[in-house]
């Protein structure tokens, strides 16, 4: 196991978390069908709860989906090269800049979808002010004060609003081919180039803001040592000497990516609005269980591209959703 099982357990409930609050954001932004009197007759409108800022093309047919999936995949790899760019020449300002926007717009998303999940009716205006309020600030704390609670709660309600966003462009085939080209570039950034490795040390320590969980802990061992430098600078007074020989010590750091924890989401969201809640929580329980089957079997010290082994609980969770 690469983690102790105390850290192993906090980053899978925070994935299942992610993963349940993801499904209940997607739902509230589910189109329905309403009947509305339109010069003195019924008729049937769409009505999409997703605000027009943030609505996609509309998808008619199966053939669109197809269209919309080069581009997907065109501004993905645009948007790989611009953090590249902007990390290479180390232009942290406007990273940060970039990530405090976007943190602020799928934070709206969210808590403005737990608004219309709520069973009473908001004021609209307030409805507004609220999540833009709540983003903002902790947009804030989470971009430029770098507060590790901060940053691992607001990560529960990133990744739901930014799959609100995605979900309607994907059909289940589509979204596999996602996940299978998603799942070779992270075979390829992890094990040949090392890309992946490089972001997440830009990210944590020079840029300070990382995308996805991020815990840092100490191993039994370090533990041990932290309480007996603790116990001798409680019982006696260091003289300057002793100083110098107080251990500083390297802490190891349990991370998983935020793309990890997306596409699981879009994958279970997709499957939510085809065939339905309980398929859909049968995608998130196969993911779930090929994640922690990873950090069961990871050795420590090294690195390992998580997305392939989820992709293929996915594809099994797919699998069992259709069957039943």
């Amino acid at each position: 196991m690469k983690h102790t099982a105390k850290i192993t357990t906090i980053l899978v409930v925070m994935f299942v978390v992610t993963q349940l609050i993801g499904l209940a954001v997607i739902q509230a932004y589910t189109p329905q069908k309403l009947q509305v009197e339109i010069n003195g007759t019924l008729q049937n409108v769409t009505y999409d709860p997703l605000p027009s800022w943030f609505q996609q093309p509309e998808v008619k047919e199966n053939m669109d989906f197809w269209k919309i999936l080069p581009s997907i995949l065109i501004a993905f790899v645009i948007a790989i090269g611009v953090v590249f760019l902007l990390s290479k020449y180390k232009l942290t300002g406007l990273l940060r800049a970039w990530f405090f926007i976007v943190i602020v717009m799928v934070l709206w998303l969210t808590i403005y979808a737990f608004e219309i999940l709520v069973p009473w009716q908001i004021n609209y205006t307030v409805a507004l002010i609220i999540p833009t309020l709540i983003s903002l600030v902790v947009a804030y704390f989470k971009v430029f004060k770098r507060n590790l609670l901060v940053h691992n709660i607001s990560e529960l309600f990133i990744y739901p609003g930014i799959a609100a966003v995605f979900v309607p462009i994907f059909n289940i085939w589509t979204v596999i081919i996602l996940l299978l080209i998603i799942s070779i570039y992270d075979m390829w950034a992890v094990w040949h180039s090392g890309f992946m490795q490089k972001m997440a040390h830009f990210q944590i320590n020079e840029l300070k803001v990382f995308g996805g969980f991020f815990v840092p802990y100490l191993n039994k061992k370090q533990r041990a040592e932290m309480k007996k430098q603790k116990e001798l600078a409680k019982n006696a007074k260091l003289t300057k000497n002793q100083k110098q020989k107080t251990k500083s010590m390297k802490v190891n750091l349990a991370i998983l990516g935020g793309g990890d924890v997306v596409f699981p989401i879009i994958t279970a969201g997709v499957v939510l609005r085809s065939l339905g809640l309980l398929p859909a929580l049968i995608i998130t329980a196969c993911a779930t269980l090929s994640l922690l089957a990873l950090f069961l079997m990871a050795k420590k010290g090294k690195f390992y591209p998580a997305m392939p082994f989820i992709t293929a609980g996915l594809l099994i969770g797919i699998g069992l959703a259709y069957l039943i």
